[in-house]
């Protein structure tokens, strides 16, 4: 899936996968990571998420990464904030209170932009990718992010035959394997996400699956 796939559904506003409201599994389960206000927060494939904005109020120090600009742009707008903007390296960089994203590609983004990053939250970022960039993914995840950083990951589970991607589905135990090395992977809750949207595209069943995860 190449990077102009995403920068055509953006600027056509085909964004069926931005949340409209904070995240429920991000709200119930943040606090059992245990992290201290003022710690750095890692959100890869960002877009224009209402989470980045719940995870600043928790006192956190938020850093984002997002392929298109329209997304991030939106998102400051959206939220009424004036960042700064510099270009460093291969990214063009939004700043705004404890709010930062770099727009650019997460697979050219730098562990030393996220070496003492205590914290990481994937909603949208694993499930946007399909099979043959999952494994790059966490590959590059495992290599940015230090030892002992922990973090959130809702999954997606649905019959991939009935329905295409994006978001793909995303099997416990693909998770399981492809967390296996570097990682603790602890499965917490698989619930129930099913509704008319869901039916009206051909599936009968759609599950959502949450994971705590810390880098080892």
């Amino acid at each position: 899936m190449q990077a102009d796939f995403w920068q055509a559904r953006w600027e056509n506003n085909e964004i069926g996968f931005h949340a409209k409201q904070i995240n429920g599994y991000l709200q119930d389960n943040w606090s059992a990571l245990g992290l201290q206000a003022g710690d750095q927060v890692f959100v890869p494939l960002c877009g224009k998420s209402l989470d980045l904005t719940w995870l600043a109020a928790q006192g956190l120090r938020v850093t984002g990464v997002e392929l298109s600009h329209i997304a991030v742009e939106a998102f400051f707008a959206e939220q009424q904030l004036e960042p700064s903007i510099t270009q460093e390296g291969a990214f063009k960089v939004y700043r705004a209170g404890s709010i930062e994203i770099y727009c650019g590609d997460f697979f050219e983004f730098d562990a030393n932009l996220v070496e003492n990053c205590k914290g990481f939250y994937d909603r949208a970022a694993l499930i946007a990718l399909p099979t043959e960039m999952r494994a790059r993914y966490v590959q590059h995840m495992r290599s940015i992010l230090p030892i002992g950083c922990q973090g959130i990951l809702v999954t997606l589970i649905y019959d991939q035959a009935k329905m295409d991607g994006p978001p793909f589905s995303v099997a416990d135990e693909e998770v399981e394997r492809l967390f296996s090395s570097g990682w603790q992977c602890q499965h917490l809750r698989t619930e129930d996400a099913f509704n008319r949207r869901f039916a009206d595209r051909g599936l009968e069943t759609l599950e959502e699956s949450v994971y705590r995860l810390r880098r080892c």
